[in-house]
């Protein structure tokens, strides 16, 4: 487990619904080595978005605990978890929370600009980065005036700009056509390879998790296979 950029051990989350004590995730253990594409499968309800959730450091589990890039996230506080989260992790999700008031470049820099990063740096970096994701032409353009396989990709491009161990995606083509689809998948693989980033993806979708290097399957609450 010492070549992991994250893990968690023994994983338990339970929620209160109701008066009702309702256990979603019930002991998962899991590692994801540096630069290793991991798909989770599962039907809706089996805990996939839970498990990404206590992954990211969103929520504290039950029981168990999760390491990231070496630190325990029970041991940190607030402050410390907000600074390893924008170092060592990227997130994309289905529907691409792009905030529309600011450009796509303003988008993508983001989380360099509030890590304390210069704007001349984090606009150079972000630039680069859309360049390479296909979308150098709409860098000063808003988010609202993109298809939706461009905001996608824009989204992709935020979530590597910090270069973390780690991106966490929750059904990050649910939205897209089989043929945008395709081309997120590509660039995930193609920046995989490059950039030496783990992907964990959770998905429905078995010809994008066919194109990971491992897939998972989660049923009532638990790793199955």
């Amino acid at each position: 487990m010492n070549n992991s950029i994250l893990q968690c051990q023994q994983l338990t989350m339970r929620y209160d619904q109701g008066g009702l004590d309702v256990e979603v995730l019930k002991g998962v253990d899991l590692s994801i080595g540096v630069g290793e594409r991991v798909a989770i499968m599962g039907a809706s309800g089996s805990g996939k978005s839970t498990l990404l959730h206590l992954l990211g450091g969103l929520e504290k589990p039950s029981g168990g605990k999760v390491v990231l890039d070496g630190v325990s996230l029970n041991d940190v506080g607030a402050g410390q978890l907000a600074k390893l989260r924008n170092k060592s992790l990227g997130f994309i999700y289905q529907s691409h929370h792009l905030l529309g008031e600011f450009t796509v470049l303003e988008n993508v820099a983001m989380p360099l600009l509030i890590g304390g990063f210069p704007v001349k740096i984090a606009s150079s970096r972000a630039t680069e980065l859309l360049k390479r994701v296909g979308l150098g032409h709409r860098i000063e353009h808003k988010p609202g005036e993109l298809s939706g396989g461009e905001r996608q990709r824009a989204a992709v491009a935020r979530a590597l700009i910090n270069k973390p161990g780690v991106v966490l995606a929750d059904e990050p083509t649910g939205n897209l056509d089989s043929k945008t689809a395709d081309q997120v998948y590509q660039l995930m693989l193609e920046l995989n390879q490059e950039l030496n980033v783990s992907f964990l993806v959770v998905t429905h979708d078995h010809e994008l998790a066919a194109k990971m290097g491992k897939v998972l399957h989660m049923e009532d609450g638990l790793i199955v296979a």
